[in-house]
């Protein structure tokens, strides 16, 4: 089957699009949204709740260990999140033996 120029041109398109997603990745340390992170860390509001956190869920440390410590310092220094203590949520990575460097928290 012959390619022709008007079935490439859709090809080459996605290919640049594809390549310019992959250079912005690159050049933000996060690509997340807030809102992004904060819905893919769900399953660790119980691990970081005020009072009386409970261990983190085996779906909580694969959510921190998927987003990695970029997205993850986004959260902790960004707008207050009602219900999550934000220094309860500094010590998640440790509890997931994560290996992230630590996050320098914004006051």
């Amino acid at each position: 089957m012959k390619l022709s120029g008007t079935k490439a041109l859709p090809i080459l398109l996605l290919v640049l699009v594809m390549t310019s997603f992959m250079e912005q990745g690159n050049s933000h340390p996060c690509a997340n949204t807030f809102i992004s992170t904060l819905v893919q860390l769900i399953p660790c509001r119980p691990a970081v709740s005020p009072f009386s956190p409970i261990p983190p869920s085996e779906a909580c440390c694969n959510a921190i260990k998927a987003l990695g410590q970029p997205c993850l310092c986004v959260l902790i220094n960004g707008p207050p999140i009602a219900g999550i203590d934000r220094n309860v949520a500094l010590q998640l990575p440790d509890k997931c033996i994560a290996n992230f460097e630590p996050c320098d928290m914004m006051k």
